[in-house]
């Protein structure tokens, strides 16, 4: 299929490269360090070869979220968007742009996805999970009442709000001790978006703001397999549901999720999804450089689904959702 958009594929700024160091076995680094600082060289090659019309560009990760010190991440992430909108500047036809935002400081936030939004012409955020704030122990997940202000400013302008995964901090980590090769994309980065996301269903955060649109990549993070459990839980015993939401939560889901097929390139796992969310709900992309876009745009063009679905997840359901004038 040709005229694929992409919506989770990130670059680095110099400053944020080494967040990236750890994914991947030393003997990588080189070639995954040289995919991350380029945007208009091997990027667009790897676009074109394979039938990728667009992709909404956004900082690696954790980046701005591993920042405690609220001045600096206010700083760097206000560098990262200045320089990504100057990339997009030069192909706007091939690139659009996510914010990168200091959730460490909700008002600075919530600034500068306004900024970004209304005069730098980005199509949303991607934030790398919870924010470590003040110190690294302190770590702040976005269902908290601060936010307040900063979910009522992206509901008002219609900012899709990617949540993107990263692991626990260590002192968290005991589940994995011993076993880091569960770690990162293998597991960690699942379960902690996962848990993250339902805690914004929970919050009740969807009935003041019924307008917000999240986004999860890697296929919906194990949720949309799981979302009828998470409500279910032994039916046939009466007791209350234990949190603030109006609704079931996977209504929430249903009503306010997307999903994108990032580094998860199964059709069994698709057909899933599009069981449980509709293909309306569900976008194409490759998450590069951390994954090939051509294992992803090989399985996409190749994957068992009807044209109808095809185009739509590969590249209407993004025209629609972040208003592409393509």
């Amino acid at each position: 299929m040709n005229g694929k958009i992409g919506l989770e594929e990130h670059f680095a700024i110099p400053e944020t490269l080494q967040d990236s160091a750890g994914f991947v076995p030393g003997d990588y680094w080189t070639e995954l360090s040289a995919r991350l600082l380029d945007i208009h060289e091997r990027r667009l090659h790897e676009m074109d070869a394979n039938g990728m019309e667009m992709m909404i560009l956004s900082l690696n990760a954790p980046a701005v979220q591993a920042i405690p010190d609220r001045a600096k991440a206010i700083e760097i992430a206000r560098r990262a968007n200045d320089f990504l909108a100057e990339q997009v500047a030069r192909r706007p036809d091939r690139f659009q742009a996510f914010a990168a935002l200091p959730m460490q400081d909700p008002d600075a936030a919530t600034r500068e996805l306004e900024r970004c939004m209304v005069e730098l012409g980005f199509r949303g955020a991607l934030v790398n999970g919870f924010s470590q704030v003040d110190t690294p122990e302190n770590v702040v997940y976005y269902d908290a009442p601060q936010y307040a202000d900063f979910w009522a400013a992206s509901e008002r302008l219609d900012a899709p709000f990617y949540l993107h995964p990263r692991n626990p901090i260590p002192s968290w980590s005991q589940i994995y001790q011993g076993h880091p090769w569960l770690m990162g994309p293998t597991w960690a980065f699942a379960q902690e978006t996962a848990v993250h996301a339902l805690r914004l269903m929970a919050s009740g955060l969807f009935d003041r703001h019924p307008g917000l649109k999240i986004i999860l990549g890697h296929m919906g993070e194990g949720l949309p397999y799981n979302i009828w459990r998470v409500d279910n839980r032994n039916a046939w015993v009466q007791m209350p549901k234990g949190y603030p939401a109006k609704k079931p939560l996977g209504e929430y889901f249903n009503q306010n999720f997307y999903l994108t097929t990032s580094g998860n390139f199964r059709t069994q796992t698709l057909i899933d999804a599009m069981l449980e969310v509709g293909s309306d709900r569900i976008l194409f992309s490759t998450d590069w450089p951390f994954e090939n876009v051509d294992h992803a745009s090989s399985w996409f063009n190749s994957t068992s689904i009807s044209e109808a679905d095809r185009q739509k997840i590969g590249r209407t359901n993004a025209v629609n959702l972040f208003k592409l004038k393509l």
